[in-house]
C-alpha cells in the first residue's frame, strides 16, 4: 500500500530541533511516500542540517531562509525548483516569534507591551504566512496544500498575551491566503490548532529554561483532564500526521479552516475532581 502523500514534493520550514512539530511533520512525511526539502533561519543552518539527518531519510541540504527578509523571499523560489524540477505540491509554514516582553514569564503586562516589539511578532507570527505563499506560489503544482501551525487564541491563556493576538491574527491572514491560492491554482490553505506540546516553543511561553515548570505542567495537566480521548504532550507525531492528512489529497474540500488537533480540549470545559469540593 503506498503512502498518501507517494510522489509528492513538500517543503517544510520550522524544524529548530527533534521536537519540533516540522520534524515530526516531515518524518510523517517521509514515511507516506513524500520528498522532503526543508529550510532554516541562516545563522542556524549547520545545526538545522545535523537536526535533519535523524529525518527517515536524507533531505537536502537546508535552504536558507529568514521570513523577514525580501531577498530571500524573492529568491525562495528559484532555490525551490534547483532541488525539486518538478515543483512543490505542499508547503508547512511552522514560523512563529515573540520577544520576551511580550510573552512568557518575564514578559511586561499585557497593557505595556511595545509596539515595535508587537510589529516584530505580528510580522514573523502571522505576515510571514501570507509572505511564504507568496514566494512558493510560482513553483506550486495545481491542486497542491498550504499548512501552517496554530495554538487555539480564543481566550486568553496566561504568558502567551501578544502571541495570541499574532496567533488570532494569523487565523485571519489563513483565511485570506485561502482565497488567492485557491483562485491562482486552486491551491488549499489551512492551519493545524494543535495541543500543547513539548517543544522549544513551549518551554519559551512558560520560562522552563530557568524555572520548575510548574505553569507548563498545570497546563498540560489541564488539557489532559480536559480533553474526553486524553492528551500527551510528549507525542507530536498526532500533529504530524494531521499536517500530513491536510496535505494529502483526502481533504479536497476543505481550505480557510482550522483543524484543531488537541484532544478535544479547547471545546470542553473540565474542573478538577476536588475543584467544587
Amino acid at each position: 500500500m503506498t503512502g498518501i502523500l507517494e510522489g509528492k514534493t513538500v517543503l517544510i520550514t520550522g524544524i529548530i530541533t527533534d521536537a519540533s512539530i516540522a520534524f515530526h511533520a516531515a518524518s510523517v512525511a517521509q514515511e507516506q511516500g513524500a520528498k522532503v526539502i526543508i529550510t532554516g533561519i541562516p545563522e542556524r543552518l549547520r545545526l538545522i542540517d545535523r537536526i535533519a539527518k535523524r529525518l527517515p531519510q536524507e533531505v537536502p541540504p537546508a535552504i536558507g531562509l529568514d521570513i523577514t527578509n525580501e531577498e530571500d523571499l524573492a529568491a525562495l523560489a528559484g532555490k525551490i525548483t534547483e532541488l525539486a524540477p518538478e515543483g512543490i505540491d505542499g508547503v508547512v509554514h511552522s514560523i512563529a516569534f515573540a520577544p520576551k516582553t511580550l510573552m512568557g514569564p518575564d514578559a511586561v503586562p499585557f497593557l505595556e507591551g511595545p509596539g515595535p516589539d508587537v510589529a516584530k511578532s505580528f510580522e514573523i507570527s502571522a505576515w510571514s504566512y501570507a509572505a511564504l505563499a507568496r514566494a512558493v506560489l510560482p513553483v506550486m503544482n495545481e491542486g497542491g496544500s498550504i499548512v501552517g501551525m496554530d495554538f487555539d487564541p480564543r481566550t486568553a491563556l496566561p504568558d502567551y498575551n501578544w502571541m495570541g493576538v499574532s496567533k488570532a491574527a494569523l487565523e485571519s491572514v489563513n483565511r485570506y491566503v485561502a482565497r488567492e491560492v485557491g483562485n491562482a491554482k486552486r491551491i488549499r490553505s489551512n492551519l493545524v490548532a494543535a495541543g500543547p506540546i513539548k517543544t522549544l516553543a513551549a518551554k519559551a511561553i512558560s520560562g522552563t529554561a530557568t524555572d520548575d515548570a510548574r505553569k507548563l505542567n498545570m497546563l498540560n495537566e489541564y488539557w489532559d483532564g480536559a480533553s474526553p480521548i486524553g492528551w500527551n504532550v510528549d507525542d507530536p507525531t498526532v500533529v504530524g500526521k494531521s499536517v500530513v492528512a491536510l496535505l494529502s489529497d483526502w481533504l479536497p474540500g476543505t481550505t480557510g479552516s482550522i483543524v484543531y488537533v488537541d484532544g478535544g480540549a479547547s471545546h470542553n470545559t473540565w474542573f478538577p475532581e476536588n475543584f467544587l469540593a
